[in-house]
């Protein structure tokens, strides 16, 4: 569905740092010091509260969170923030502090649990706070209607995105004009069919003979530059799924649905590109070559890679010329899943308003467009969307010419969130199973995927009972 994002200009970004009427009311309420017997009244003195922030990340996000700390304490006195940077078995060292009864304040939240959390009562709910924000409560502030569709279960809002990120397509520019072929292109609109995405990729892949994967005496086991690496985890593989019409569960019934036709054939498409048409690499291949993407992309040996938009991090710094472009569609013309963290408030915080102010915090321009600039993550705000907007993020050297069109063409218009019910992490242990088989060309996913859903299922109805 179309999405507004004209509606919010850079005015109304910077229009009250309203949501701090909050801390003024805090300090404003505070009681003041006793009277001195002599001379001048005391100052009356406001001990700032501290909260907790709990969070993964590598170096960019903890220097991000970083700097957003620093920015949060200089415009207010009344809330101070400890980052408690997990950077490994963040889920599991989180459960664990739950558990003990000494969660945090605040927190990144996955969305593969979020809604299980929601169930378990574990969140402070925002609803009212966030509706009567002058500014993140604004109908047009956030890309709708996906992001209402992630953070809220029931109507109300427990957590708040902290951004999009995409898959979408990465290419070596320069394999591409060395070879006369034109390249994807990041208008949805010009998206390429899975028959032209084919022909493409026929005529990227070569072998050590120089010979085409539709040529005879093509050599499978000695090729020499693949066309396109489709990585077979759920969220590229969902991005295939609701570009064909289906998707990863249904969000009425909340259970799997990629029992249906429209999923099975998007799978065994992307199969059908290390199985049949032998125009990406295998797993085994990847082994035998010992090349990460970025390697292969950079040394000539991949013309296209398909991965998230948090890759272009890195992906820019390749010494080719960098390209990017929107998925090619199947049934339909493009789709992209969209996918993020959110930020949310823990239920047992000893102070609920400073973690809202907080959470608010990190739904502001200021946070958000840091990690746009360098690669990280696209904007999930309307204003950082308006040319004014993207010209406060869009980095020359990091965004590839006409990336404008991911965040506001491909992204608001053909993204899809997935819904992930409470258990959705163990129910999906089944799915991934099935599919691994199919990408290994042991089953097709016709056949593999039904019991997988039956027993995914399982599981879901089990969390909803």
């Amino acid at each position: 569905m179309p999405s507004n994002i004209d509606g919010l200009s850079r005015r109304d970004f910077l229009r009250a740092s309203a949501g701090f009427t909050g801390l003024a009311f805090l300090a404003a309420c505070a009681p003041a010091a006793a009277p001195a017997s002599t001379g001048d009244a005391a100052a009356p003195s406001v001990e700032a509260a501290t909260i907790t922030f709990m969070g993964w990340g590598a170096i960019e996000e903890d220097e991000g969170v970083k700097a957003a700390i620093k920015q949060f304490e200089s415009e207010q006195n009344a809330v101070k923030v400890t980052w408690l940077h997990t950077p490994e078995n963040y889920l599991e060292k989180l459960l664990t502090d739950i558990a003990a009864g000494t969660p945090p304040d605040t927190a990144f939240i996955g969305g593969d649990y979020y809604r299980e959390f929601i169930q378990d009562g574990l969140f402070l709910d925002i609803t009212d706070k966030l509706k009567t924000d002058a500014l993140v409560g604004a109908p047009d502030y956030f890309i709708q209607p996906q992001e209402e569709q992630r953070c809220t279960s029931e109507g109300k809002w427990y957590g708040i995105g902290s951004c999009w990120v995409a898959p979408h397509l990465y290419y070596n520019a320069d394999l591409f004009a060395e070879m006369g072929i034109e390249p994807p292109s990041n208008d949805p609109e010009k998206a390429w069919t899975w028959a032209q995405f084919l022909e493409v990729a026929q005529a990227m892949t070569v072998d050590v003979n120089g010979k085409h994967p539709n040529e005879d005496g093509f050599d499978v086991d000695n090729v020499e530059r693949y066309a396109v690496s489709w990585p077979t985890w759920w969220i590229p593989l969902h991005s295939a799924i609701l570009a064909n019409g289906g998707d990863w569960t249904d969000a009425e019934t909340g259970l799997f649905v990629l029992d249906k036709p429209e999923a099975t054939e998007a799978l065994q498409n992307i199969a059908d590109l290390f199985n049949k048409y032998h125009v990406a690499p295998s797993g085994t291949a990847l082994q035998a070559l010992g090349m990460s993407d970025v390697q292969m992309l950079d040394t000539g040996k991949l013309a296209m890679a398909v991965d998230g938009s948090w890759a272009l991090s890195w992906l820019y710094k390749i010494k080719p010329k960098l390209g990017t472009g929107v998925l090619p569609g199947m049934a339909l013309k493009t789709a992209t899943n969209m996918q993020a963290h959110l930020h949310s408030a823990f239920a047992s915080t000893k102070h609920p308003e400073e973690a809202w102010q907080w959470v608010r915090f990190l739904s502001t321009p200021f946070y958000q467009s840091q990690f746009c600039k360098s690669g990280l993550w696209l904007p999930s705000q309307t204003g950082l969307m308006t040319e004014e907007g993207l010209s406060t993020w869009i980095t020359p050297g990091v965004h590839p010419e006409g990336y404008k069109d991911i965040p506001t063409k491909f992204l608001p218009n053909y993204g899809h969130i997935v819904y992930q019910p409470p258990s959705f992490i163990e129910g999906n242990v089944f799915i991934m199973s099935a599919i691994e088989a199919v990408m290994n060309g042991d089953a097709t996913a016709e056949a593999a995927l039904p019991q997988a859903v039956i027993d995914g299922n399982k599981i879901l109805a089990e969390a909803q009972a």
